[in-house]
């Protein structure tokens, strides 16, 4: 080998931030189910003063801050030995629900760590290993990992860039979320739009007996509900509006999906279908955003559409151009891509 010593010293720059990053993600998942981040967030505190408040050990506690601070999570005043959090940091890591909470992440990343025993297997035989067989953090994490998305932009970005959807919705209409998960995104809408009604489709049962639960709380359960379904036979027809948050790229058969939402429209319905951003060539994804992508599809994604029956296996960096071809296999005659995010893209099918 013709070694560069810088290049290599560049890379092993890269090695160092990456697998600090990678030890650092256990720590915020801890901090996050012990309360020790929004203890903090009240005002500066000694290891001492946050490991009473939260009724932690106080050893453990001062070499979780150390890290914190290390990554830049935390700060740190030498002077007082006290740590706190700015109001940027609080925002990120305490404010559940809030358009840049991040904790969730960091959930989906400890459930890809413990499915590695049977990704090394699948990587080997070409199998897949369904979204149902992954660890409970996956699905805990992925609702609040892209719940922040939703609510700060499902009702005031998305909805308004399909013409006329909006008025139609705030009038009453029938509504399918497919694919809905915890339910999330079903729930972002019943509460912008009262006057319409919601079902909320998936085909894992936890997760719809967690939906079901949270529209319950929310005091929503007259207007919604759901069920276990999957996209090629949910049931119901006539819908105004169906959606897909995040997962036409999970099926199998993202055509035969297709094909049925358009079966299931209303003749002048819409299908709002939201992805993960990804251009369509693989060196314009390879970015920041892309890194994150591939890396989940490598676990999640690709390996969940391999465990269905035909496994087309889109992944999350599919791109518009794959998309439009599965909606317009699917029977749609028009199909655009409505608005976007720096993590999404919203494409609009019509029949």
């Amino acid at each position: 080998m013709d070694i560069d010593p810088a290049k290599l010293d560049a890379f092993m720059g890269g090695f160092v931030r990456d697998l600090g990053a990678v030890m650092h993600a256990a720590t915020i998942v801890v901090g996050d189910k012990l309360g020790l981040y929004k203890a903090l967030a009240d005002g500066p505190m000694t290891a001492e003063q946050l490991a009473a408040k939260t009724e932690t050990d106080a050893r453990y506690v001062r070499e979780w801050l150390s890290a914190q601070a290390a990554s830049g999570y935390v700060d740190y005043d030498p002077a007082g030995d006290r740590f706190s959090l700015t109001d940027e940091q609080a925002f990120a890591l305490t404010v559940e629900g809030g358009p840049a909470f991040i904790p969730g992440a960091f959930e989906i990343a400890v459930a890809q760590f413990k499915a590695i025993p049977k990704m090394v297997g699948a990587f080997r035989t070409g199998l897949g290993f369904g979204w149902h067989e992954h660890d409970s953090a996956l699905f805990n994490g992925t609702e609040r990992f892209f719940r922040p998305g939703y609510a700060a932009n499902l009702v005031s970005q998305w909805i308004p860039a399909f013409d006329g959807l909006h008025e139609r919705l705030a009038a009453g209409a029938k509504v399918a979320d497919v694919g809905c998960g915890h339910g999330a995104s079903t729930l972002i809408m019943a509460q912008a739009y009262p006057r319409s009604s919601f079902i909320g489709y998936d085909y894992h049962e936890p997760s719809v007996r967690h939906a079901t639960e949270a529209a319950a709380s929310a005091g929503l359960a007259d207007r919604m509900r759901f069920e276990v379904a999957n996209a090629k036979t949910y049931p119901g027809r006539g819908f105004d509006l169906v959606a897909m948050f995040d997962c036409l790229h999970d099926m199998g058969d993202p055509v035969g999906a297709a094909t049925h939402v358009r079966e299931t429209l209303a003749t002048d319905g819409r299908w709002m279908i939201v992805e993960p951003f990804a251009n369509d060539r693989l060196e314009d994804n390879l970015n920041p955003v892309g890194r994150i992508f591939y890396s989940a599809s490598s676990f999640i994604c690709t390996p969940a559409s391999r465990a269905q029956e035909v496994g087309l296996a889109l992944g999350a960096q599919a791109g518009e151009a794959r998309v439009r071809d599965v909606v317009t296999r699917g029977g749609f005659s028009r199909f655009r891509r409505a608005t976007q995010t720096p993590f999404n893209l919203i494409y609009e099918a019509r029949p």
